[in-house]
């Protein structure tokens, strides 16, 4: 069954949960820190719910065509990989849970009829724990009997030591549930075996060690690999398409090998949380808020992955003003790269794709974010949306604003030297128009560069009221920084000017020529 079609049986908390025992092998240790966190913001949470919505029944589909559909326990419907992160973090809390619930949780799982040897292992050893009378041994006796078949070739053969001494303890409690003498002499001659391998008793607990971990890495199933996988997607949804190895960037390399792999567990443990908060509709709280504060443990790269898997360009501008608002509190202080990546991933798409006046929430965004960071928001957003060829009066409205409002006359100073390297539009010309209006304090040598501009691309505005107007300014607000040059080439820019304001240009300059 789809993790995604049950998610919706559980309350938000257990919702979490769930998200969080899906995280591949790491899931029960990322469920637990997440139940700690769920404790620090409300002392009194329960699992309760959480455990009892597991319990509930549901309609479970065949296994195979013609068979009926049968009722049973949540549970069974979630995947191996699932049950087990289940069974490993119920191991973990244990301790802090009331017995009734999960002694109910255990006995459904018993009569899972998909349950594997291991969860019958980690069943019986929790029923232990809970101090349930249960004298049967932890594993089944198919695997009782492996045991003892391999332990039969492994006495045989020429490598003893650290199996042998491994599979003496293993097979004992084998001996007690079967009652084979047959074992118990085969233990004797394994004794035999060690007491010879003494000398290589180190080279032995070493050569346990790595097969251990190969026969582990090897029983993985399927159906594990693929629910790993599966998380995987899902954490990394928004990732950049596969590209060959050469063309990929450090970061989009990262999110193609598997996020979750990428990020450390604490950072993943809160992308499921903020994920969890954007999706809900309630209000926000002081403890939503420090949520974001994973941030400040993120290098650049990991932001920009964040920002990937968090949907951020996706996010609906309602939600912006509250996001803005948590990661603009005092407790965070960005450097460049990191505040560059948030702005651009929350806002340049937003913008190059308006059609209409921004929105109240979007022009909040903005301009709380400037305010804050303006260098970054002059490189990561108001550059970029400058170069595109295509925007037009809304971007440019909303930009104004901008720079209006929260850049001082050295950002705007940096703005219009963007200008100086790109293609000039109309809307480019009314944010010159606007800077020119704020009476910057430009250099001898930015003017000159400035009056290039006007002269190198003025000839594609000879019919443009916009730039007629922004020469008009010049013309009248900069006429102190005019030398015999400037005015030269400023003349040879007004004789092609075919607006109504070519008489008053003409005007001016030659009031500048008799000064």
């Amino acid at each position: 069954m789809d993790p995604a079609m049950f998610l919706d049986r559980f309350d938000g908390q257990s919702k979490l949960l769930v998200r969080a025992l899906l995280c591949g092998s790491s899931g029960a240790h990322i469920a637990l820190e997440v139940f700690h966190r769920q404790q620090r913001a409300n002392p009194d949470m329960s699992l309760s719910n959480f455990i009892e919505t597991l319990c509930q029944d549901e309609v479970c589909g065949p296994d195979r065509t013609g068979q009926p559909l049968t009722v049973g326990p949540l549970v069974w419907l979630f995947t191996a990989l699932l049950k087990k992160n289940l069974l490993s973090f119920i191991h973990l809390v244990y301790l802090s849970l009331p017995c009734p619930p999960v002694l109910h949780l255990l006995k459904c799982l018993c009569q899972d009829p998909h349950r594997t040897p291991w969860m019958t292992a980690m069943i019986r050893q929790l029923e232990r724990n809970l101090e349930v009378h249960n004298e049967e041994p932890l594993y089944t006796p198919h695997c009782g009997q492996r045991l003892k078949e391999l332990s039969q070739r492994l006495i045989g053969s020429d490598e003893t030591g650290g199996w042998a001494k491994c599979f003496s303890r293993q097979t004992s409690e084998c001996e007690r549930a079967s009652g084979s003498s047959e074992l118990g002499t085969q233990r004797k001659r394994k004794g035999s075996f060690l007491a010879l391998d003494s000398d290589g008793e180190d080279t032995g607990q070493e050569s346990k060690r790595i097969k251990v971990e190969v026969c582990g890495s090897e029983s993985l199933d399927d159906e594990e690999k693929s629910a790993t996988t599966e998380l995987s997607g899902r954490l990394g949804n928004d990732a950049p398409a596969e590209t060959p190895a050469e063309e990929r960037t450090p970061a989009a390399a990262a999110a193609a090998e598997s996020p979750s792999d990428v990020l450390p567990e604490h950072i993943k443990v809160s992308v499921l949380q903020i994920k969890e908060l954007l999706e809900s509709q309630t209000e926000w709280d002081q403890s939503s808020m420090e949520m974001f504060e994973v941030l400040n443990d993120c290098d650049p790269g990991q932001v920009e992955l964040l920002c990937s898997m968090l949907r951020f360009p996706d996010l609906p501008e309602q939600t912006l003003p509250k996001l803005c608002s948590s990661i603009l509190a005092p407790s965070f202080d960005f450097s460049y790269s990191t505040a560059a990546t948030l702005i651009k991933s929350l806002l340049l798409q937003k913008i190059l794709s308006l059609s209409e006046p921004a929105s109240r929430c979007l022009v909040t965004a903005g301009t709380s974010l400037c305010s804050r960071y303006p260098r970054p928001v002059c490189h990561a957003l108001i550059g970029p949306v400058l170069e595109e060829k295509t925007i037009g009066n809304p971007q440019a409205e909303l930009l104004n604003r901008l720079v209006e409002s929260c850049l001082d006359s050295h950002y705007r100073l940096l703005v219009l030297q963007m200008t100086f390297k790109m293609t000039w539009g109309e809307a480019v010309l009314s944010i010159i128009h606007s800077l020119l209006d704020s009476r910057l304090d430009l250099s001898e040598e930015l003017f000159t560069q400035f009056t290039g501009q006007l002269v190198s691309q003025g000839p594609k505005f000879t019919k443009s009221v916009k730039f007629a107007k922004m020469m008009l300014t010049v013309l009248t607000k900069y006429n102190s920084h005019m030398t015999a040059e400037h005015k030269q080439s400023l003349h040879s820019c007004l004789m092609v000017n075919e607006t109504f304001l070519k008489k008053s240009l003409q005007a001016a300059l030659k009031r500048i020529t008799n000064s």
